[in-house]
């Protein structure tokens, strides 16, 4: 389990990406990935939210059709998570749970815990921690403190 451990990489992110940071960030995730990729990871957790977390896995998802030994594990809060989002985001959300490798529940029914549970679990299971952090306090910053209070290595392409 520690040999699968140092082999994963979770991925944490704002909801919001402002419109002229995409393409940027775009291009910066998936040449991070690729170079994680060569590092020897295999396994990449994402929470399943809108925003960085659709992107990365969307990206890791592409880059197995040239990486195919790679794996999306998607590591979901709760069974009701899209109930709000619109047509069109439940819809890529279904269409990336099809193609995930794995997906794991941190409960059933949505509660006051569930998403801090997801995150805990996302880091708890990784080795290096990627993420799109830009504001200090929410959820991210919460989730890229953690990582590093457990000895992550984490890349933070807010910063690039």
């Amino acid at each position: 389990m520690i040999e699968q451990k140092e082999k994963t990489a979770c991925f944490t992110g704002h909801r919001t990406i402002p419109p002229q940071q995409w393409e940027r960030l775009t291009w910066n995730l998936r040449e991070t990935v690729e170079e994680t990729i060569l590092r020897g990871y295999r396994y990449f957790g994402t929470g399943g939210a809108l925003g960085f977390d659709t992107l990365a896995a969307q990206t890791v998802l592409d880059l197995k059709r040239k990486y195919p030994h790679i794996r999306l594990i998607l590591v979901l809060p709760c069974l009701s998570q899209t109930e709000r989002w619109s047509r069109e985001q439940q819809q890529t959300y279904e269409a990336i749970k099809a193609q995930a490798d794995k997906v794991v529940y941190t409960s059933r029914a949505y509660d006051r815990g569930c998403m801090h549970r997801r995150n805990r679990h996302l880091v708890e299971c990784s080795s290096l921690c990627i993420c799109y952090l830009t504001h200090p306090t929410g959820g991210t910053a919460y989730t890229v403190d953690y990582a590093a209070a457990q000895g992550l290595e984490v890349v933070n392409l807010g910063e690039k």
